[in-house]
């Protein structure tokens, strides 16, 4: 009887050993899991915070006096119900972005993507026929802003609207000739070099979409020429394609 109790004590010992190994195991897998759920929260927390602001500051630059909100569904858990996207056009009420135009819909969601540009830039962008749905002041707007604005990143955009690619530093056009498709690329900043008339003409381009922008015209600005040369510099930071 004593030999079969040392048997069974020392498989006690055992087994209670293990239980403790994995008890520590376990306790050290859920500090690790508490402490990156917890850095998570933060960090998701503070560009949260942000991005909202920026978010704010862009929407109201880009609609000339709207306001944009993003809030959380649950504050406490920020990763189970998801986030909340509402804007107050110029002179309306707050909407869900689900509820809102095709052209706000689109100055919403670039709203928000220069908001992100500017907490986390990335080195390019591709962006497709973001204008369809804007009227000349907002493509205006918009061009401006990716011109003058963004310049530690690359914006390849496709438009089919002049006020867009007017202002870019370099443009492909693509076309289709006898079943095939062909294209011209063309380098805006050497081309006005080279052509200072046609500069003149841009830059009083330019001053008149300004003066659009503030006044809100509705007359359509002048076109770029359509004789170009192909030309190549470096440093080129916006490019339309046109199609």
């Amino acid at each position: 009887i004593i030999k079969d109790f040392l048997e069974k004590d020392s498989v006690f010992m055992e087994r209670s050993k293990e239980v403790e190994d994995v008890t520590k195991l376990r306790n050290k897998m859920r500090a690790g899991y508490d402490l990156a759920k917890k850095r998570r929260t933060e960090e998701f927390s503070a560009g949260f915070s942000i991005i909202t602001g920026k978010l704010k500051e862009m929407y109201q630059m880009i609609t000339l006096g709207g306001a944009a909100e993003l809030e959380l569904v649950d504050s406490l858990d920020p990763f189970s119900e998801g986030i909340v996207f509402s804007v107050r056009p110029p002179k309306k009420s707050w909407k869900n972005i689900s509820n809102l135009s095709g052209g706000e819909k689109t100055l919403s969601s670039l709203a928000l993507v220069f908001a992100l540009h500017h907490y986390k830039p990335t080195p390019l962008y591709f962006m497709d026929e973001i204008d369809a749905a804007l009227d000349f002041k907002n493509v205006s707007i918009v061009g401006t802003y990716i011109k003058e604005r963004t310049k530690n990143a690359q914006f390849i955009v496709v438009s089919l609207r002049s006020e867009m690619f007017e202002l870019s530093d370099s443009l492909v056009g693509i076309y289709k000739t006898f079943n095939a498709t062909k294209c011209v690329a063309i380098n805006i900043r050497a081309f006005y070099k080279n052509h200072p008339k046609f500069a003149i003409e841009r830059t009083k381009t330019k001053k008149s979409y300004a003066n659009r922008t503030m006044v809100g015209s509705s007359q359509m600005p002048a076109s770029c020429p359509a004789q170009v040369e192909r030309s190549s510099e470096q440093g080129d930071k916006t490019v339309a394609a046109t199609t």
